[in-house]
């Protein structure tokens, strides 16, 4: 597989810019997810990379290769990268083996050339190579369409939101056989999706587009930890943002004297903190750690775990908080609360 560059891509529509400069290396064998809002331009640098549109500035190469930019823009037939669409797109007059050999040498498609091999590589039987799409369920068509990507060894696979026509379940089953699939390749991929859930878990990093600008590019842990805005931190996941102030390395806010987060040095001043919901413990009543008294205003019980709001008692600040949904409390119920973990803070 590939090395991907994109380096200063920009493009308008009548005059209207949708990606600003947007530079991003993804190397050989990873899997990057582009993720970002409505609007924010991803389907635009989609259709760019696959030869759809021609850039308006800047060059991207795939495995060395220049294939757009300084007057060049390469047929997408000619860029050697595969592509799997929102819903699979399988031709419902052919066979699962004919989807999967539909883009091969003539020579190739008689031999049904590495049917076998791709279906086990996607996780499905070696049975289903005769069946109609429409014999198959969503997650087992999506799971054909990447083997069709894969046929032809691209060097680049793209993944245009191939989980959002699913239900829940079947989309987390969908996505962990995909992601096992494309390691087993050692695919080059880039997945373009709005779901936070999926990038987090999918990709080896995210890359945040954000009004046509690439804001972030880091791996999963440190983007959830450490966005490097507000409307990134309430973005990606939920964002708990307190009033507080910085001084000599601590963030003191509502919640009390907090740890800044590894490699965080802001200056002395007003800030914004930032935690996540999951770092605020609700405490057993007899603990010994020290905690802040809190009501539950409301309870949000969603299973697994459940969203509490949350009142302090001392300055009647509310904000939001996750716990187990074993330990649910009920509205109205007075509990004890601290706050686990470092925080982020963002300069006012």
């Amino acid at each position: 597989m590939s090395t991907l560059r994109i380096s200063g891509v920009s493009k308008s529509f009548d005059d209207h810019p949708v990606l600003h400069d947007v530079h991003l290396t993804v190397k050989s064998g990873t899997l990057v997810a582009l993720l970002g809002p409505s609007g924010s331009g991803k389907t635009t640098l989609l259709r760019l990379l696959c030869g759809f549109e021609r850039a308006d500035a800047g060059t991207i190469e795939i495995g060395g290769r220049r294939v757009a930019g300084d007057g060049l823009h390469l047929p997408s037939e000619q860029r050697q990268i595969g592509y799997v669409p929102q819903e699979g797109a399988l031709f419902p007059h052919l066979t699962v083996a004919q989807n999967i050999v539909f883009g091969l040498p003539r020579s190739q498609r008689r031999a049904n050339h590495r049917v076998a091999e791709l279906l086990e590589l996607v996780g499905l039987p070696q049975s289903y190579a005769t069946r109609a799409p429409q014999q198959l369920s969503g997650g087992q068509q999506q799971r054909v369409a990447l083997a069709r990507a894969l046929a032809p060894s691209p060097g680049l696979v793209m993944l245009d939101e191939p989980f959002s026509s699913l239900d829940a379940a079947l989309r987390v089953e969908t996505r962990e056989a995909v992601a096992r699939a494309l390691a087993a390749a050692g695919a080059t991929a880039v997945l373009v999706t709005h779901d936070q859930a999926e990038a987090l878990s999918m990709g080896h990093e995210v890359a945040v587009l954000w009004r046509g600008r690439l804001v972030q590019t880091a791996a999963p842990q440190t983007l959830y930890r450490r966005p490097v805005t507000r409307e990134l931190a309430a973005f990606v996941g939920e964002a708990v943002l307190l009033p507080g102030r910085v001084s000599a390395g601590r963030a003191h806010c509502a919640l009390g004297d907090l740890p800044l987060a590894e490699g965080t040095r802001p200056e002395d001043g007003d800030v914004d903190v930032m935690l996540r919901p999951e770092q605020i413990d609700v405490l057993p009543h007899d603990t010994a750690r020290p905690a802040l008294e809190a009501l539950v205003r409301e309870v949000t019980f969603q299973g697994q775990d459940a969203a509490l709001t949350l009142e302090l008692a001392t300055t009647a600040t509310t904000l939001r908080a996750r716990v187990p949904g074993y330990r649910t409390p009920r509205p109205g119920e007075r509990v004890r609360i601290a706050v686990g973990g470092e925080v982020n803070v963002y300069p006012r």
